[in-house]
């Protein structure tokens, strides 16, 4: 019985690794001087999410619906620099980093969240966007048709 146990619970440690979420394994920024030296060096294009990560319903959608999932997160491997710029009600920021977000708010122009701002490696604006339905595979192609 002790054995049956044991394989059972090694079993359910097992299933538990690939139960984390997947947007964590991202490198996202959350500086966009950062980001943009490295889209410059890389040449990849910026992808600024501006989110209310603890108290926006479509921000948390976007995130578990998109950012989270297999599609977005290999294609964003591959071809993005991501940032990304918070605007929480119960997760503590430093006075400096609230006025650095909301700096970058408003030279995006942002009214409301999610907004998704696409930049060229150079820091031009290629779109503005934000929570679309139809999952990951739909939202790389939607990104795509920006880029």
């Amino acid at each position: 019985m002790k054995k049956i146990f044991g394989v059972f619970i090694i079993i359910l440690l097992l299933s538990s690794l690939g139960c984390g979420n997947k947007e964590d394994s991202l490198k996202w920024y959350n500086n966009l001087d950062q980001a943009e030296a490295v889209a410059q060096k890389d040449g990849k294009p910026i992808l600024i999410d501006f989110t209310g990560s603890d108290w926006c319903v479509w921000c948390k959608r976007l995130s578990n619906e998109v950012f989270s999932k297999d599609a977005f997160v290999n294609y964003a491997k591959e071809n993005l620099i991501l940032v990304k710029i918070d605007f929480p009600e119960n997760i503590p920021q430093s006075p400096e980093t609230k006025f650095y977000n909301n700096q970058l708010a408003q030279r995006f122009g942002v009214q409301g969240y999610p907004t998704i701002v696409l930049l060229s490696s150079n820091g031009s604006v290629l779109g503005v966007t934000g929570y679309q339905p139809g999952g990951s595979e739909a939202y790389v192609q939607h990104l795509k048709s920006y880029l």
